[in-house]
């Protein structure tokens, strides 16, 4: 799932909040969310 989210993320299909409700739902941690935004959960 984080390749398709970051994918997503870097096209602007999803916004920041969008990953961070990704993290809420246990599709990618925490860690993750950073790689993807460069932003601290």
């Amino acid at each position: 799932m984080f390749e398709k989210i970051k994918t997503w993320y870097d096209l602007g299909v999803w916004n920041e909040q969008r990953v961070r409700d990704a993290v809420e739902k246990g599709k990618i941690t925490p860690e993750q969310f950073k790689k993807i935004t460069g932003k601290n959960y």
